[in-house]
């Protein structure tokens, strides 16, 4: 069972998500790649690249999150070198059924916007126009399950 999960960002949680995949964490990288040459000799090397995430969060237009987050990639924007790199948690609750539930959770540390944030005007109805969407990457994010 699954469900209630939350994100932090620098210690906030949000709550103004939008809808269906409002979070999602992936890692661009390979941890570690093999070069196989003649007679099957490989070579093993570690790709430390393999650490990096990327969260993709999508918050309601306007709304408070929304503000935070852009205030973040403002600073960001205008003062690259002395921005604070941001940190977050990305939880996800699993139960069993019985009660009992797991915490896994992704400890997210070093992270920069790595995209703008886009926009669209539709007059068909798309409810899409009226999220925000927020791209960030994070140098590392173990996991833990607790």
């Amino acid at each position: 069972m699954s469900g209630n999960d939350s994100i932090k960002i620098n210690n906030k949680i949000l709550a103004d998500f939008a809808s269906d995949d409002i979070a999602v964490l992936t890692f661009p990288n390979e941890l570690a790649s093999i070069k196989t040459g003649k007679n099957g000799n490989s070579i093993y090397a570690i790709n430390e690249t393999g650490r990096q995430a990327e969260l993709v969060l999508k918050v309601i237009r306007g709304s408070s999150d929304d503000k935070y987050l852009a205030s973040q990639l403002s600073a960001q924007k205008n003062n690259f070198a002395g921005f604070i790199l941001m940190i977050g948690e990305f939880i996800k609750r699993i139960g069993d059924g019985t009660g009992n539930i797991v915490s896994d959770t992704y400890i997210l540390s070093g992270g920069v916007f790595s995209k703008e944030v886009e926009a669209k005007s539709n007059v068909a109805g798309d409810a899409d126009q009226s999220i925000s969407t927020y791209t960030i990457r994070f140098a590392n994010s173990p996991r833990i399950l607790a």
